[in-house]
């Protein structure tokens, strides 16, 4: 008595999920590049402002070779987000999900690449860029700053804002709208928060670029322009928000058509 079963085939795992979205990621030049600018922005703005000399008689070392960095987050967010953007764009989302058929599966596999690249990306560059303010700097006018940990902690801001910019892609699915949106994010409440009285303190200190100039210990993190709250918590906050916005991008995923 011959028994025939059916094979069914299973959906890719965790791992294989990964491994397609990393040759997607490495197949694309627009993210390949930009992933470098993000990198390479700081080190420049470190160069810059250590042969200008133009650092606060109060500032760090740390903070001020840093100054670009809050411009490199700015690039990590547009990654996050031509990183689902970009298969929106291209018609490719349909072959994604096709592969992948669990939607929750496809976008925490992007979110722990998008994660990993990022803050290698960031901890590399931040601490280059501090090395080489540290070497054009070293007449002893300037704090240098606690660098460690506060390197790892830059490096997490990194992942966070490319991951806030893979959520507010995969909500919006355009590209233009959805790298403007993080823009903002970041710059807005500092521009706008002295126009706030004082709300500018609670708007401006839960932004990523507050939580980016406590870390950095630059001069400009005083209490009344981002807060009272510390350094960490206020990497804790940034962290909550994008668990939150990855949550509504990961329903919203599931409930979409395509």
């Amino acid at each position: 008595m011959t028994t025939t079963e059916s094979m069914t085939p299973s959906p890719p795992g965790f791992r294989e999920a990964i491994a397609f979205e990393w040759t997607k990621f490495a197949g694309l030049r627009s993210t390949r590049w930009t992933l470098l600018t993000a990198g390479l922005l700081t080190v420049v703005g470190a160069v810059f402002v250590g042969l200008s000399g133009s650092l606060q008689p109060d500032d760090t070392v740390l903070g001020g070779s840093l100054t670009l960095s809050v411009v490199s987050l700015m690039v990590a967010g547009t990654v996050g987000a031509l990183t689902m953007c970009g298969e929106y764009a291209s018609g490719t989302i349909t072959a994604t999900l096709t592969a992948v058929p669990r939607r929750g599966r496809v976008l925490a596999a992007k979110a722990t690449l998008l994660a990993g690249l990022l803050y290698a990306t960031g901890l590399a560059s931040c601490t280059a860029a501090y090395l080489i303010g540290g070497a054009v700097l070293e007449d002893g006018r300037y704090a240098q700053g606690e660098a460690m940990p506060a390197l790892l902690g830059i490096a997490g801001l990194f992942a966070l804002v490319g991951l806030i910019g893979l959520a507010v892609g995969t909500l919006l699915k355009h590209s233009a709208g959805a790298v403007v949106t993080v823009v903002g994010v970041l710059l807005l409440p500092s521009l706008f928060g002295p126009l706030l009285g004082d709300l500018q303190r609670w708007v401006t200190g839960a932004t990523p670029t507050a939580a980016l100039e406590k870390l950095t210990q630059t001069s400009d993190a005083s209490p009344e322009a981002v807060g009272s709250l510390g350094a960490w918590p206020s990497l804790g906050l940034v962290a909550t928000y994008t668990l939150l916005l990855l949550a509504a991008a990961g329903w919203r995923l599931r409930r979409r058509d395509v």
